[in-house]
């Protein structure tokens, strides 16, 4: 499984042409293997949405609804364990709190992040996909 950034996950459902080639072919290949998401997404999506900064074709529960029946997506739930790792992160990392969760999810389950976050991939304690 690979845990998507919010930004990955929407344009995956929305756009796919707007993820760069390399990742939407990794995306693409490990598709088999499942896609993670931290429900903080959800609260990112609907407080863009909500803002204005993103334009949904439907209204915001709908399409979350509809995201999640992708093939192959989970939602990963904010345990105790993510919660923690998100504030307790190692060496310099910003303050997003959704990036924290997101970053430490990936982290606290061993698995890959699919994120185009300059910031995020330019941290060295969570594994992202290299495109």
């Amino acid at each position: 499984m690979t845990i998507l950034d919010t930004q990955v996950w929407v344009w995956w459902v929305n756009e796919p042409s707007m993820i760069p080639p390399a990742l939407l072919g990794y995306l693409q290949v490990n598709e088999k293997y499942g896609f993670g998401v931290s429900v903080i997404s959800f609260l990112e999506v609907a407080r863009l949405a909500a803002a204005g900064r993103l334009v949904l074709p439907v209204a915001t529960e709908a399409w979350l609804v509809e995201a999640m029946r992708y093939p192959a997506m989970q939602a990963i739930e904010l345990s105790t364990r993510i919660a923690v790792a998100s504030v307790e992160l190692p060496g310099e990392f910003h303050k997003d709190p959704a990036d924290r969760i997101i970053v430490a999810t990936a982290m606290t389950m061993g698995r890959m992040l699919a994120t185009t976050d300059r910031k995020i991939m330019s941290y060295p304690h969570v594994q992202t996909v290299a495109y």
